[in-house]
């Protein structure tokens, strides 16, 4: 009988973070940390070169969340989600019974087309990981674009859970199921077709973006796709792998420009569980570094950390939410910073007192 009283109190618990009660403290990310405030814009792109390799009865159409410097903190701040895209979100994660108006109703730091800060900035584009709304890297979005970059943060349509279209209609992820191998190639193709369209001249973004100055950051599939189209395409000077198995060795020929793999501890070391990243390590025959973050789980990298930490779904033992964004925002604007700008980044040197949970394995 006791047993069964206290599974029946967390489950209790569990349902309970949908009640109002629970829902009183409404979620939010961290604020950027950076000088600028930070603007955003919704881009519905359309490739009619490619039909959708998972719906192949029309042309690859792309959601993409522009983020950037912005001139003055002007506008309306920012939706996370709408109600079918955060309805779809927390089913896929299996939480049906959360209210979606919370991921709906959250509003972020960046303001819906606030002035841009006059200037060429360099780009990075974010990818997303399997199944997940490109918004789970908003808040390293917002970061990067408030230290002075613009983010390109694409929505690979059909790869996702609920992507919602300026016309209404919300797609489902067809691709979800299939073979990891499969992404990449997509993937590297829709970041090239996303640099065509931001920097072509007669695009309102090619007066902000310094083409010679582009990097690219993926969280889990989306990391592991950010070799295959360094490769792909030459554009992109510098890349960052965030908790993505490699599950394409680099090939050969190698990269020989700046990377940075980033990493669960428990997953992500030479003598880890995963073989893919030493495999890897000696064909990046660039600037490189190899970063393992203890305690991180999986979404650690990503808004899912925070939120599920608000939300009372963090798993006792596993980094709190906010100190993985903290230390994802550092490394990751650190390297964008010394290898698209020049800056000298002495966090990139080694460890630091202040991080105990980084291990560096170059």
């Amino acid at each position: 009988m006791r047993r069964l009283l206290v599974a029946l109190v967390a489950l209790a618990g569990m349902v309970s973070l949908a009640s109002p009660a629970a829902a009183a403290p409404r979620l939010k990310l961290p604020p950027p940390t950076g000088s600028h405030p930070v603007g955003s814009s919704d881009l519905h792109l359309i490739d009619s070169s490619r039909k959708d390799p998972w719906v192949p009865t029309g042309p690859r159409e792309l959601m993409v969340s522009m983020f950037y410097p912005a001139l003055v903190p002007f506008g309306a701040k920012r939706p996370y989600l709408t109600s079918a895209e955060a309805k779809a979100f927390l089913t896929e994660s299996g939480l049906p019974d959360v209210d979606p108006g919370l991921l709906s109703g959250l509003r972020t730091s960046a303001r819906v087309d606030a002035p841009p800060l006059p200037g060429r900035h360099a780009l990075v584009v974010l990818s997303p990981g399997f199944g997940k709304p490109r918004t789970t890297l908003t808040g390293l979005a917002e970061d990067l674009a408030s230290k002075g970059f613009v983010v390109a943060l694409i929505g690979h349509n059909y790869e996702s859970h609920g992507t919602a279209f300026p016309d209404g209609h919300v797609t489902e992820c067809a691709a979800c199921g299939s073979d990891s191998t499969l992404l990449p190639p997509i993937r590297s193709a829709d970041v090239s077709f996303v640099l065509d369209t931001l920097t072509k001249p007669s695009s309102r973004w090619a007066r902000l973006i310094d083409r010679t100055r582009i990097g690219m950051a993926g969280h889990s599939i989306g990391g592991y796709s950010a070799p295959t189209a360094m490769v792909d395409d030459q554009r992109i000077r510098a890349g960052v792998d965030m908790d993505g198995r490699l599950w394409s060795p680099i090939p050969a020929s190698g990269i020989d420009r700046p990377f940075l793999l980033l990493g669960r501890e428990s997953e992500y070391t030479p003598a880890g569980p995963d073989t893919t990243w030493a495999g890897s390590w000696p064909n990046l025959t660039g600037w490189k570094r190899w970063i393992s973050v203890a305690t991180a789980g999986h979404a650690s990298f990503t808004d899912v950390g925070v939120l599920g930490e608000q939300l009372g779904l963090t798993k006792p033992g596993l980094l709190g939410g906010e100190r993985g964004m903290q230390l994802t925002r550092a490394y990751v604007s650190a390297f964008f910073d010394a290898n698209l700008r020049g800056g000298h980044q002495p966090l990139l040197d080694g460890p630091v007192a202040d991080n105990p949970e980084i291990k560096f394995w170059n």
